[in-house]
């Protein structure tokens, strides 16, 4: 078993890549030759407008080590793109010229680390690290919830009715009564709405319509 995990993690760290945003060409090379010589994947570019431009397979794991100040978009406004966008990524700052309240709001925004130059190789390697792995939690959570909604959009009107009370605790009585139909049917349409949900207990099922933003309050008062 610790085999399989180590070499599930060696094929994770083949698959990452780490971006480097840097208008300084010796610290673009330094960085990416530490970092291949960690394992990782990088590619480096001189500009955050370079960067946009260039990358486009947001879906390949990945993390952003980025200066603040640039000529044309900012470390932080950089970070303002990305957080705002369908494809966010894990952030890691680093800069000759930050403060701390700077780095309090980058920190706030998300950003793993804010390291001031120069910097301990081990300290930003560390860094890469954490933010891979936050970054590897943030696509399964969103990979779950994106088939959480595939399942309730397999639900019948009636059926995403019926799933509402269900989560907010009521029997199947009490379902019967509030939309006036059968204790049978209720049954019937229950077992549906669980199958389809991919869910044995109720708990799961809570769980789940949780992750999807479903309020069993509001939707079944």
């Amino acid at each position: 078993m610790i085999k399989f995990q180590k070499r599930m993690e060696r094929m994770q760290l083949s698959q990452s890549i780490v971006y480097v945003v840097d208008d300084d060409p010796s610290v673009r090379d330094s960085l990416s030759l530490l970092l291949q010589s960690a394992g990782y994947a990088v590619q480096t570019f001189a500009s955050a407008n370079e960067f946009l431009d260039a990358v486009t397979d947001w879906q390949r794991p990945g993390c952003l080590v980025s200066d603040v100040k640039m000529p044309d978009i900012s470390g932080l406004e950089l970070q303002d793109k990305l957080v705002g966008s369908s494809h966010p990524m894990p952030m890691i700052f680093i800069t000759g010229h930050g403060d701390i309240p700077m780095s309090v709001k980058a920190i706030k925004k998300g950003a793993i680390e804010f390291l001031p130059k120069p910097f301990d190789d081990s300290t930003l390697l560390t860094a890469v690290a954490e933010a891979l792995a936050k970054g590897e939690q943030a696509r399964a959570s969103r990979n779950e919830i994106d088939r959480i909604h595939l399942h309730l959009d397999s639900l019948t009107a009636r059926e995403r009715q019926i799933l509402t009370f269900i989560i907010a605790g009521y029997l199947n009585k009490q379902i019967a009564i509030e939309l006036d139909i059968t204790e049978r049917t209720v049954k019937a349409h229950r077992k549906q709405v669980m199958e389809k949900m991919g869910v044995d207990s109720l708990a799961e099922l809570v769980r789940l319509t949780e992750k999807a933003g479903i309020n069993p309050v509001n939707a079944a008062s």
